[in-house]
């Protein structure tokens, strides 16, 4: 068996697929054990003696095997032979090729892209979560208009900045000019589809804006620490949770995860209300989420760089980590992103 392959059950079967292929086999339960020995290396004539089939064994077993091998389910040589003799193949893992083969392959995925897959059997999410309903902090708004420097200045410039300078922490108004800037949204709109969309500055497939931000604050001159909600309508604040055990574990992995000596003044926690892609789109919905990461990790970046504060994107963290802190549900809002804020030395 291919380290690739994938089984499931469905409708009573098993599945199994291989994560470039469009075909499926389908295993009845008197087939089901062959995945066991397949585990390992075998030859038809040793599958059919272990499976006790009465027919002729090698031949039962050698369709089988075609079969599975027409998914791309199976890997062929000898007990020396290795599925990973070149780095072209040896440098995936199965997940990373089963997300890549599938959000860029509508042949294999059947059902791409905005199909609607939920549309008549759940309604669409809002366009805004609920409030948390405790501490709300109402922020003011920068000045537009103001002279600031050029894009290109800001592009040039732009660096991914560890160190903070922890005698003059960032302060409230330079958070909430940051998030402004970045994240608020400008407009709502309802779409032909029934789906209520957004205008934020950064682009969004579909304008869903899915994304969320999560300020997780150690050190901001005028607001408390604690895990804090941006409130994207009403540029505001809303508490979340006080400092916790489940908060300050947060704390400590973005801390490891960029290298810090000392905890960061501010980790945003970008978060995902998953269903807002996933009513309208199908195979691709979750590498979606991700590009959408990406373009608003360069746009805080460049808002961050141009107004002289220390930003640094981290490459990973925990969703269960951020569920226990936040209380929100693993499922339909998860943390998919961080970033290390905080203001710059010198």
């Amino acid at each position: 068996m291919s380290r690739f392959a994938v089984v499931t059950a469905e409708d009573g079967v098993l599945s199994v697929r291989g994560p470039r292929s469009p075909a499926v086999v389908e295993l009845a339960p008197e087939a089901a054990g062959l995945l066991g020995a397949l585990a390992d290396w075998t030859t038809p004539a040793e599958l059919g003696a272990r499976a006790g089939w009465t027919a002729p064994a090698e031949l039962v077993a050698g369709e089988v095997l075609r079969f599975l091998a027409a998914a791309g389910a199976l890997t062929t040589g000898d007990e020396d032979g290795d599925e990973d003799g070149d780095l072209a193949l040896a440098q995936w893992q199965p997940r990373d090729l089963w997300l890549h083969a599938h959000s860029r392959g509508s042949r294999i995925a059947g059902r791409y892209g905005g199909t609607y897959p939920f549309k008549g059997r759940f309604e669409p999410l809002p366009v805004n979560p609920a409030p948390f309903g405790g501490k709300r902090i109402e922020l003011t708004a920068p000045d537009l208009d103001a002279p600031g420097p050029s894009l290109t200045e800001t592009l040039e410039r732009r660096r991914s900045v560890r160190e903070h300078d922890q005698d003059a922490p960032i302060t409230l108004d330079q958070l909430g000019e940051l998030l402004y800037r970045s994240m608020r949204q400008r407009a709502a709109f309802d779409s032909p589809d029934g789906q209520r969309l957004a205008d934020r500055p950064y682009p969004s497939g579909g304008s869903v804006h899915e994304l969320e931000v999560y300020p997780l604050v150690v050190s901001c001159r005028g607001l408390d620490p604690g895990l804090w909600h941006y409130d994207t309508a009403g540029h505001a604040l809303e508490l979340v949770s006080e400092p916790s055990p489940a908060v300050r574990t947060l704390v400590r992995r973005a801390r490891a995860a960029a290298l810090l000596t000392e905890d960061p003044q501010v980790l945003l926690i970008v978060t995902a209300r998953f269903g807002r892609v996933m009513w309208k789109y199908e195979t691709i919905a979750y590498s979606l989420v991700l590009k959408h990461v990406g373009v608003l990790y360069q746009t805080i970046y460049l808002v961050g760089t141009a107004m002289n504060l220390a930003v640094c994107g981290l490459g990973g963290g925990d969703a269960d980590d951020f569920a226990l802190a936040s209380g929100l549900d693993y499922l339909s809002e998860g943390s998919v992103g961080e970033l290390v804020l905080g203001s710059r030395r010198g």
